[in-house]
C-alpha cells in the first residue's frame, strides 16, 4: 500500500474537491485523481462519489478515511520521534524530585547530564510535596512510593525496599525476635508518610502489623536518617538512602528476615505526544544509573 495515495485520498475528503486537494498538496489535479483511482482499484470498492460541484465519500469511504487519518498520524509520529531522537538536548530541563531520592540518586545523574550536554541547563527542585507539573512548568518529576491515579503519564524505572533500621550503638540495647517486639521501642516517625506509625511485616506466609509509638516526629526523610544515626531510636527508611550507612556499619538492619512493603520509583510527565530530547536523554541516564544500583 502506497502511503501517498492514502494522503491524497484523505486530502480530497477533507477539501471536498480534487482541485482544492491538489492545491493543498502542491501537486496537479491530474496526479491526485489518478492516484485516488488507483487506490480504489487496489481496495476493490468505490470510495468517492464525484459530482460537478463536490466530491463526497461513500459509506465505505468515510470508514476508510477515518482509518487513513490514524495511519497517517502514526507515520507522522514515527518520523517526528526519529527526528527528536537525533536532536541534542537544549534549553532548560526542569525536574522535580523528593528530597531523599533526589539528593542520593538524581543529583549525581544531573551532574553527569550537565557534563555531557553543556548546551542544556538544569533546574532541579527538591521537596517532599507533590508538585503540579503543569502549573509548575516542570518537564519531568521523579516520584517514589505508590502513585495515585492521575491523567499524567508515568513510567516505573525501579523499585526500592524499606528497612527498619537503627544506629549501631542503639542496636545493642534490645533483643526482638519478631516484629511485635518492636512496638514499645523508641521510634522516629517520618510524618511525610501517610502512615508513619503502622507497618506491615511479612516472612513467607506469615504477617504481622505493628503500630510503633513515636518518641520523635520529623517531616523530612533525610532528617529522620540523621536522628536515627544519632541514636534516637528505630525508623523505617528506603534502601537507597541507607545502603552506604548499612555497608559502613553506622546503621543496623533490624529483623532482616522480615520484609516491609516495597515501593516504586517513577518518572512522571505532563500529558504530551512527544517528549523533547532533554527529557528523554535525562531519563535514559537515570534509568541506567538505577539499573546499576538495583
Amino acid at each position: 500500500m502506497n502511503l501517498n495515495r492514502l494522503a491524497y485520498f484523505a486530502a480530497v475528503v477533507d477539501a471536498g474537491s480534487f482541485t482544492r486537494a491538489a492545491v493543498r498538496l502542491g501537486i496537479t489535479k491530474a496526479v491526485v485523481s489518478q492516484q485516488v483511482a488507483r487506490l480504489e482499484r487496489e481496495v476493490g470498492t468505490t470510495l468517492l462519489i464525484r459530482t460537478t460541484r463536490r466530491v463526497h465519500p461513500t459509506e465505505a469511504g468515510r470508514t476508510f478515511h477515518a482509518r487513513c487519518l490514524n495511519v497517517l498520524q502514526q507515520a507522522e509520529d514515527a518520523f517526528d520521534e526519529l527526528a527528536q531522537a537525533a536532536a541534542e538536548p537544549t534549553g532548560t530541563l526542569r525536574i522535580a524530585a523528593p528530597n531523599d531520592y533526589g539528593t542520593s540518586a538524581v543529583v549525581p545523574v544531573v551532574a553527569a547530564f550537565s557534563a555531557r550536554y553543556a548546551a542544556c541547563r538544569v533546574e532541579l527542585t527538591l521537596g517532599d510535596e507533590t508538585v503540579d507539573l503543569a502549573s509548575g512548568g516542570m518537564d519531568v518529576a521523579i516520584r517514589v512510593g505508590w502513585l495515585a491515579d492521575s491523567s499524567l503519564q508515568a513510567r516505573r524505572i525501579g523499585i526500592f525496599r524499606q528497612f527498619m533500621v537503627c544506629g549501631a550503638e542503639f542496636a545493642g540495647r534490645f533483643r526482638a525476635g519478631e516484629p511485635q517486639g518492636l512496638a514499645g521501642l523508641p521510634f522516629v516517625a517520618n510524618t511525610a508518610l501517610r502512615e508513619p506509625l503502622l507497618w506491615q511485616f511479612s516472612r513467607g506466609d506469615a504477617e504481622q502489623i505493628v503500630r510503633m509509638q513515636a518518641t520523635i516526629a520529623i517531616d523530612a526523610t533525610p532528617a529522620v536518617l540523621a536522628a536515627v544515626r544519632a541514636g534516637a531510636g528505630l525508623s523505617v527508611l528506603p534502601d537507597f538512602l541507607v545502603r552506604d550507612e548499612l555497608a559502613a556499619g553506622r546503621l543496623v538492619h533490624i529483623l532482616p528476615e522480615w520484609r516491609l512493603p516495597s515501593g516504586g520509583i517513577y518518572t512522571v510527565y505532563p500529558a504530551a505526544r512527544f517528549r523533547p530530547p532533554k527529557v528523554t536523554r535525562f531519563v535514559e541516564m537515570l534509568v541506567a544509573a538505577e539499573q546499576k544500583t538495583g
